[in-house]
C-alpha cells in the first residue's frame, strides 16, 4: 500500500467516526452505550492484534493505576463528550473541533511551565485557533450561532484529549511494555470507566442501522485506525502520521455534507480553515522531531490510542479522535 493511499483509509477510517456517532443517535443509541461499545469493541480489536503480534498486558499495578487516568481522560471521558455533543451539533463541525486539541495542549503546557515563552508564529497561531472556534459558533449571532451545551461539551472532548497526552507523556511513556498491549489494556479499562454511564438517557428503539453504525465506529473508526497509525508512524515516521490530522476536519465535514445533509456553510469553512491555520503555526516548533512508535506527542497530533488522538498523530496510547 502506497504512503498516499494509506494516509487516504487512515484519514477516511479516523474522520468518518464522528460520522458514525452521529448515526448510532439518530437511530436509537444513547451517548453511554455507544461510549460503552466503542471501547468494548475498539479493545476487541487491539487485544487481537497484540496477542498475534506475541505482546503480553501489563502486569504490575502501577501501570495499571496510571492507566485508569490515562483511559479516563483519553476515552472514556471525550469519548461520551462527543457522543452527548453531536446530540445538538453536526457531525462535521464535531469534526472540526476535534482538530482543537493542540491548542488545548498548548495552553495546558503553558499552566503547567512545560513550555517556555511563545514565540510570535506560534502566539499568531493560538490566537488564530481559538478566533476560528469563535467563528464558527458566532456566539454573537442568535438566529445562526452554534454556540450550545453540545458545542461546549465537544470543546471539552478536545481539552479532555489534550489533559491525557500531557499526562501519558510523562506517566505512560517509556515504561517498557509494548504499544498495542498498553493500548489494549487502556481500551480495557476505559470499558470498565464508561460502564456507569449506561444507565444514562433512558431507553429508545434501536435499529440495525444504529447497531451497525457503532459496531464500525468501534472496530473501524477506533480499533483498526490505531494499528494502521502505529504502521504509519513506524514505517514512514511521524510527520506522515501528523499530516492525517490535517485531513480529518476536511473528511468530517465533507461526509456530514454529502450522507446526512448537514449544511456546509461559509462561516463553518472559513473557520475550519482558520482553526487548521492556527494549529499549524502552534505546531512549527516541532516539526522534523522524531518521535518513536508508540510514543506520545504532548501537542495533540493524532487521535486516540493512538491515537486518532481524531480525531491527529503522532501516536497516543489508546484513544483514538472522534
Amino acid at each position: 500500500m502506497t504512503s498516499a493511499i494509506r494516509m487516504g483509509v487512515l484519514a477516511l477510517l479516523w474522520g468518518s467516526g464522528f460520522l458514525w456517532i452521529k448515526i448510532s443517535l439518530n437511530e436509537g443509541l444513547t451517548p453511554g452505550w455507544i461510549t460503552f461499545v466503542r471501547c468494548v469493541l475498539g479493545a476487541a480489536v487491539l487485544l487481537a492484534l497484540a496477542y498475534g503480534a506475541g505482546q503480553r498486558l501489563p502486569r504490575d499495578r502501577a501501570t495499571w493505576g496510571r492507566l485508569v487516568v490515562a483511559a479516563f481522560f483519553c476515552n472514556a471521558l471525550p469519548f461520551l463528550l462527543f457522543s452527548v455533543g453531536e446530540q445538538t451539533v453536526d457531525s462535521g463541525v464535531a469534526g472540526v473541533l476535534n482538530a482543537t486539541t493542540p491548542l488545548w495542549s498548548l495552553l495546558i503546557g503553558l499552566a503547567l511551565g512545560t513550555e517556555g515563552p511563545l514565540r510570535a508564529t506560534r502566539l499568531t497561531g493560538l490566537a488564530l485557533g481559538f478566533a476560528g472556534v469563535l467563528l464558527i459558533f458566532a456566539p454573537w449571532s442568535h438566529g445562526s450561532g452554534l454556540m450550545s451545551w453540545g458545542a461546549l461539551a465537544l470543546l471539552g472532548a478536545s481539552a479532555s484529549y489534550a489533559v491525557a497526552f500531557a499526562y501519558m507523556a510523562r506517566r505512560l511513556t517509556g515504561r517498557g511494555t509494548a504499544p498495542l498491549a498498553l493500548s489494549a489494556a487502556q481500551l480495557l479499562t476505559a470499558t470498565g470507566l464508561s460502564a456507569p454511564a449506561l444507565a444514562a438517557g433512558g431507553t429508545a428503539t434501536v435499529t440495525w442501522a444504529g447497531v451497525l453504525a457503532v459496531v464500525v465506529l468501534g472496530v473501524l473508526a477506533t480499533g483498526l485506525t490505531f494499528h494502521l497509525n502505529y504502521r504509519m508512524i513506524a514505517e514512514e515516521g511521524p510527520t506522515a502520521a501528523a499530516t492525517v490530522g490535517y485531513l480529518l476536519p476536511v473528511v468530517s465535514v465533507t461526509l456530514g455534507a454529502l450522507i446526512l445533509d448537514e449544511p456546509l456553510t461559509v462561516r463553518v469553512v472559513v473557520g475550519m480553515a482558520v482553526v487548521l491555520v492556527g494549529v499549524g503555526l502552534t505546531r512549527s516548533r516541532t516539526r522534523g522531531t522524531r518521535v518513536e512508535p508508540g510514543a506520545t506527542d504532548p501537542e495533540g497530533a493524532a487521535p486516540a490510542s493512538v491515537v486518532p488522538r481524531a480525531v491527529a498523530p503522532p501516536t497516543r496510547s489508546a484513544s483514538s479522535r472522534g
